[in-house]
């Protein structure tokens, strides 16, 4: 496994991270064990988790049961502030990124993770009614009290990311080192602004979905129906695959059967060689699944190959 710093931090992660959203939902604690397992043994160090993953906690409650006696041995990532959820903590909570629902919703996930601190702790979307110095204070305090270690956002655009940058800097406060957002090689809209904002300010890029809800492992081709349970099988993701991305699967398939790696291999190897990605975060339901991404990413492209691919699958457009 290859390691790299999380933007302009000390933080080390692994260049493959392992996504952790079908804990304590899709998977048992043992079947969580399982996966974990596998990922410690192959070197994955960062795990990545939120207070909504599984349904109230569940994820991370699976999480702190079995990394009980090894939890130094990886970089803990957690979120906090889903829209999707209040997490039952109530109006008086206040909004997703306010100093009283952060200081309600550390706890909550410190207790579940059954940990004294958090690595990297996360803001899981962007808030629309809190200040964002108010949400850098909050969090800064977290870090002078060693409960939290770094900090990190997720779904933010290009100009949110500089406004958080500066303010931090204004404020003398503890600034977010990594954004997570949605990128892969299928789906590059994060190059238009989100991955020129991250490098120029040192944030470093945790893509997610790489694989592009499983499109990216070569298991749904053209004239091939998608398998039941599966991620694209879900009613919400309906439309998701079109002509167009069948059309791109196939060619870089074909590329690299000419190459001699497989479409896994390009996937991520390919994603983790673009410039920013500190580490892509692959989710999996099992060990095999973990081992084949931790092999995966360790192809790395040459120049010629990553331009290759952008041919086959091209960045977008920058503005002038």
């Amino acid at each position: 496994m290859r390691y790299g710093t999380l933007g302009d931090s000390g933080l080390l992660v692994s260049a493959v991270g392992l996504g952790c959203n079908n804990f304590g939902g899709r998977l048992d604690v043992e079947q969580t064990r399982a996966v974990v397992d596998a990922a410690i043994d192959e070197g994955i160090t960062l795990l990545d988790t939120a207070e909504t993953y599984g349904g109230d906690g569940a994820s991370e409650l699976a999480l702190g049961e079995v990394l009980k006696g090894r939890r130094d041995q990886v970089v803990l990532a957690t979120k906090f502030g889903n829209g999707n959820s209040d997490m039952g903590y109530g109006p008086a909570a206040g909004a997703k990124g306010s100093r009283n629902y952060i200081k309600i919703a550390v706890e909550k996930s410190l207790a579940r993770l059954k940990t004294d601190y958090i690595d990297l702790y996360q803001l899981h979307t962007p808030d629309p009614v809190t200040p964002i110095e108010e949400t850098l204070a909050a969090l800064d305090d977290l870090v002078t009290e060693g409960k939290v270690r770094y900090l990190g956002h997720s779904n933010f655009s290009g100009w949110q990311i500089a406004d958080a940058a500066h303010t931090a800097a204004a404020s003398g406060r503890a600034p977010f080192i990594s954004a997570q957002n949605h990128w892969s090689l299928l789906e590059r809209d994060a190059e238009r602004d989100v991955v020129p904002a991250s490098l120029h300010f040192g944030v470093g890029l945790l893509p997610f979905f790489p694989l592009a809800n499983g499109l990216l492992t070569g298991k749904v081709r053209r004239g091939q129906a998608v398998p039941a349970g599966t991620r694209l099988a879900e009613p919400r993701r309906s439309g998701y695959v079109t002509e167009a991305k069948l059309d791109a699967v196939e060619s870089l398939i074909a590329w690299g059967e000419e190459q001699g790696v497989s479409l896994l291999q390009i996937a991520i190897g390919g994603l983790a060689a673009q410039p920013g990605c500190s580490s892509v975060i692959a989710g999996a339901t099992s060990a095999a699944q973990v081992r084949a991404n931790a092999a995966a990413g360790q192809w790395q492209p040459t120049d010629d190959q990553l331009a290759a691919i952008d041919k086959l699958v091209p960045p977008p457009a920058q503005k002038s």
